[in-house]
């Protein structure tokens, strides 16, 4: 009797727990059996191991073996065990040394001919296993890249189950094999695009200058044809490029997403669900496997709802929770999975199903009962989550208006030196940008405005024309536009302007 042991990782989510994966060789009537709360996807690997082990010249014992994948109450889910059960099988017969086994973990689908096909989400399981100490790891050859953008470990991007066993030290013969080909997908195309192309909307500009040093949502109402898609394209070009630990988080959900993933991308992410899209494909999720939404995949960057008027009922609302949170939790039978959902929302909408109510020269053929019922399908709630309202009017010139136009790179060079000040602002707390700031810590923390700059927010509050969390988001819009200007503190003309853009800017 002999047990051999090696490694596995689990993933929920982003969070990846390891699993010990330990075979079990006895005198008894051949059995192979599979244990540990595996899914149905998971307990056919039995047959997938034992073919791959028959096709690779490496038959497994003619006996009872069995693999318990442990903790075994931890649910597994995917064809990722496979490598790892088959090394830990093979190994109780003693082909190969079980030390080396020990301390590596196995990552990859195996095919019948004993290839290893490449699987989705095998970033994020190196990067948990190797926070956990482990240094020496085996992936399918497809997936090679993207478990060497963590730094630090050994990796063997393996074509066939004969290699992987030769690196551990096994007497095989290696087959000459093509690799199983990754997906054929293509990586994402960067777009560049240039602020200097938007004609006849300086205000709109400006506007969005102020949504990317602060980090503020941003809702964009008019007509078709007014650029509002446009200037939701061009926001992720002038926010700041992603550190290190952001980049690997974008890049671990696209790997989670089964998007390839060569390199990490420095450019914050962008989402443009299409406006019919479900509940499900926001938030994410499925039945036996978590897999991020529009929603996690635009974490860290923007995620653009065009025509959001004309979403199905409820689906937006579902933007509530994690708009106020930054992380999103799907909850299913069996497993629990979270995702990160730091993004920056941009709603664009037409002002009615014609588009053309209060438009200039524009002629309305909407009821005001139809208006009425398409405007309320952005409701209350999460119309006051938005710190933007921005509206917007047709351009009436081809050409700019003698000024010269604000280039991505400038309003770049600008958001930039903003955070910056932000970010000096806040050392030694939590937060890093304007959005992110509590509003109790804005209206009664070492920080908070003057009482005379604020006076008219006051008033308004008085009023009712704003909610007290409208409140705390005009002065974190206060907060922005002073450190956009290079002052210390929000003026009065600067709290009177994040109460201009909160309750709507017209052109």
């Amino acid at each position: 009797m002999r047990v051999a042991r090696t490694w596995a990782v689990a993933l929920t989510g982003l969070r990846g727990e390891l699993v010990e994966v330990e075979a079990d060789l006895t005198a008894q009537t051949p059995e192979f059996k599979l244990i540990g709360l595996a899914d149905k996807a998971l307990g056919e690997a039995v047959r997938r191991v034992t073919n791959a082990c028959e096709n690779s010249d490496m038959r497994l014992p003619d006996r009872r073996l069995t693999v318990n994948l442990s903790p075994a109450g931890l649910p597994k889910q995917g064809t990722g065990f496979d490598v790892a059960i088959a090394v830990a099988a093979l190994a109780t017969d003693g082909l190969m040394p079980p030390e080396s086994l020990a301390r590596t973990v196995h990552i990859g689908e195996l095919g019948l001919d004993g290839r290893l096909r490449p699987v989705p989400g095998v970033l994020p399981a190196v990067h948990a296993a190797a926070r956990r100490g482990f240094d020496r790891f085996v992936v399918p050859h497809a997936n090679l890249a993207e478990a060497e953008l963590v730094p630090g470990v050994e990796v063997l991007g393996a074509v066939s189950l004969a290699q992987v066993a030769r690196w551990h030290g096994a007497d095989v013969e290696v087959p000459d094999v093509e690799p199983v080909p990754g997906e054929a997908r293509r990586p994402r195309a960067t777009e560049r695009l240039d602020l200097a192309e938007i004609v006849g909307q300086p205000a709109a500009v400006e506007a969005l200058i102020v949504a990317a040093a602060g980090g503020h949502h941003l809702l964009m109402s008019g007509p078709p044809g007014a650029g509002k898609t446009m200037l939701a394209r061009r926001l992720p070009g002038i926010l700041p490029p992603l550190d290190d630990d952001a980049a690997l988080e974008v890049a671990s959900l696209r790997s989670l997403a089964g998007e390839p993933v060569s390199k990490l991308d420095r450019t914050p992410p962008f989402e443009a669900p299409h406006h019919s899209a479900s509940i499900a494909a926001l938030i994410g999720g499925g039945s036996r496997t978590a897999r991020p939404g529009a929603i996690a995949r635009a974490s860290r960057g923007v995620l653009f709802v065009d025509e959001a008027a004309e979403a199905p009922g409820g689906v937006l609302d579902a933007l509530r929770q994690p708009l106020e949170q930054g992380r999103i939790e799907i909850h299913r039978a069996g497993f629990r999975a979270e995702f990160p959902a730091r993004f920056q929302l941009v709603l664009a909408t037409n002002p009615c199903p014609c588009g053309e109510y209060g438009v200039r020269g524009g002629a309305c053929a909407c009821a005001p009962s139809v208006i009425r019922r398409y405007l309320s399908r952005l409701s209350g709630p999460l119309l006051d989550r938005m710190d933007i309202d921005l509206r917007l009017q047709r351009v009436a010139s081809s050409h700019h208006d003698g000024t010269a136009p604000v280039s991505t790179a400038e309003a770049r060079e600008r958001v930039a030196a903003a955070r910056e000040r932000a970010a000096a602002r806040l050392h030694g707390t939590p937060w890093r940008v304007n959005a992110d700031v509590p509003g109790a810590w804005l209206r009664q923390g070492p920080r908070a405005i003057a009482p005379d700059a604020r006076r008219t927010l006051e008033t308004a509050l008085q009023r009712g024309a704003i909610t007290l969390r409208g409140y705390d988001r005009i002065l974190r819009l206060a907060w922005t536009i002073a450190d956009l200007a290079g002052r210390d503190e929000p003026s009065t003309a600067d709290v009177g302007q994040a109460l201009f853009l909160k309750k709507g800017v017209t052109e």
